[in-house]
Protein backbone atom coordinates (compact mmCIF):
# COMPACT_ATOMS: atom_id res chain seq x y z
CA UNK A 1 0.00 0.00 0.00
CA UNK A 2 1.34 3.14 -1.08
CA UNK A 3 1.23 6.47 1.35
CA UNK A 4 0.95 9.82 -0.14
CA UNK A 5 1.72 12.56 2.39
CA UNK A 6 1.07 16.52 1.36
CA UNK A 7 1.93 19.74 2.65
CA UNK A 8 2.52 22.94 2.14
CA UNK A 9 -1.07 24.02 2.05
CA UNK A 10 -2.81 27.04 3.93
CA UNK A 11 -4.12 30.85 3.17
CA UNK A 12 -2.90 33.39 1.05
CA UNK A 13 -3.96 36.73 -0.57
CA UNK A 14 -4.62 37.01 -3.95
CA UNK A 15 -1.62 37.01 -6.10
CA UNK A 16 0.32 35.40 -3.80
CA UNK A 17 2.15 31.85 -3.88
CA UNK A 18 2.34 28.70 -2.04
CA UNK A 19 4.29 25.60 -2.88
CA UNK A 20 2.73 22.31 -2.33
CA UNK A 21 4.65 18.68 -1.93
CA UNK A 22 3.85 15.43 -1.73
CA UNK A 23 6.28 12.50 -0.53
CA UNK A 24 5.31 8.92 -1.53
CA UNK A 25 6.14 5.87 0.44
CA UNK A 26 8.55 3.41 -0.69
CA UNK A 27 6.75 1.34 -3.72
CA UNK A 28 7.71 -1.73 -5.16
CA UNK A 29 6.64 -0.75 -8.43
CA UNK A 30 7.32 1.77 -11.41
CA UNK A 31 5.82 5.14 -10.78
CA UNK A 32 4.01 6.14 -14.51
CA UNK A 33 2.96 9.80 -13.69
CA UNK A 34 1.96 11.60 -10.66
CA UNK A 35 -0.43 14.63 -10.22
CA UNK A 36 -2.30 17.25 -8.40
CA UNK A 37 -6.04 17.52 -8.50
CA UNK A 38 -8.31 19.98 -6.62
CA UNK A 39 -12.06 20.43 -5.25
CA UNK A 40 -13.50 23.13 -4.99
CA UNK A 41 -17.04 23.51 -2.91
CA UNK A 42 -19.77 22.71 -4.95
CA UNK A 43 -17.60 21.38 -7.84
CA UNK A 44 -16.23 17.69 -8.73
CA UNK A 45 -12.63 16.76 -8.96
CA UNK A 46 -10.58 18.30 -11.50
CA UNK A 47 -7.08 17.98 -12.81
CA UNK A 48 -4.52 20.53 -12.26
CA UNK A 49 -1.35 18.92 -13.28
CA UNK A 50 0.37 15.58 -14.09
CA UNK A 51 3.67 14.88 -14.69
CA UNK A 52 4.98 11.86 -16.09
CA UNK A 53 8.24 9.45 -15.46
CA UNK A 54 9.08 10.70 -19.19
CA UNK A 55 8.86 14.43 -17.64
CA UNK A 56 5.61 14.93 -19.85
CA UNK A 57 3.61 17.67 -18.29
CA UNK A 58 0.05 18.58 -18.64
CA UNK A 59 -2.02 21.76 -16.92
CA UNK A 60 -5.77 22.58 -16.26
CA UNK A 61 -6.28 25.46 -19.01
CA UNK A 62 -6.31 28.03 -16.27
CA UNK A 63 -3.45 27.45 -14.42
CA UNK A 64 -0.96 27.31 -17.35
CA UNK A 65 1.67 29.99 -16.72
CA UNK A 66 0.87 30.64 -12.95
CA UNK A 67 1.33 26.59 -11.72
CA UNK A 68 4.50 24.36 -12.43
CA UNK A 69 4.58 20.68 -11.24
CA UNK A 70 7.80 19.05 -10.68
CA UNK A 71 9.12 15.96 -9.39
CA UNK A 72 12.59 14.93 -7.64
CA UNK A 73 14.77 12.33 -9.78
CA UNK A 74 13.26 8.90 -8.23
CA UNK A 75 9.65 10.66 -8.33
CA UNK A 76 8.99 9.72 -4.82
CA UNK A 77 8.25 13.17 -4.48
CA UNK A 78 6.07 16.01 -6.35
CA UNK A 79 5.71 19.59 -5.78
CA UNK A 80 2.97 22.10 -7.75
CA UNK A 81 4.54 25.69 -7.20
CA UNK A 82 1.14 27.76 -7.61
CA UNK A 83 2.09 31.91 -8.37
CA UNK A 84 0.04 34.22 -8.79
CA UNK A 85 -2.99 32.84 -6.80
CA UNK A 86 -6.58 33.80 -7.55
CA UNK A 87 -9.84 33.18 -5.33
CA UNK A 88 -10.92 30.74 -7.98
CA UNK A 89 -8.31 28.52 -6.66
CA UNK A 90 -9.63 27.90 -3.32
CA UNK A 91 -9.98 24.16 -3.40
CA UNK A 92 -8.58 21.07 -1.22
CA UNK A 93 -5.46 19.84 -3.29
CA UNK A 94 -4.82 16.26 -3.80
CA UNK A 95 -1.91 14.75 -4.92
CA UNK A 96 -2.16 11.27 -7.14
CA UNK A 97 0.16 8.66 -7.92
CA UNK A 98 -0.21 6.11 -10.34
CA UNK A 99 1.50 2.97 -11.15
CA UNK A 100 2.47 0.96 -13.96
CA UNK A 101 -0.48 -0.98 -13.83
CA UNK A 102 -2.84 1.92 -14.20
CA UNK A 103 -3.62 2.07 -10.01
CA UNK A 104 -4.33 5.35 -8.54
CA UNK A 105 -3.28 6.79 -5.16
CA UNK A 106 -4.50 9.76 -3.47
CA UNK A 107 -3.15 11.67 -0.62
CA UNK A 108 -5.69 12.87 2.19
CA UNK A 109 -6.21 16.37 0.64
CA UNK A 110 -4.59 20.01 1.60
CA UNK A 111 -6.60 23.10 1.61
CA UNK A 112 -5.46 26.32 0.03
CA UNK A 113 -7.73 29.34 0.69
CA UNK A 114 -7.02 32.19 -1.63
CA UNK A 115 -8.57 35.45 -0.13
CA UNK A 116 -9.48 38.95 -2.20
Amino acid sequence: QVQLVESGGGEVQSGGSLRLSCVASRTTFSVRDMAWYRRAPGNQRELVALITRSGYTNYLDSVKGRFTISTDDVMNTVYLQMNSLRPEDTAVYYCSLTGDSGRRYWGQGTQVTVSS
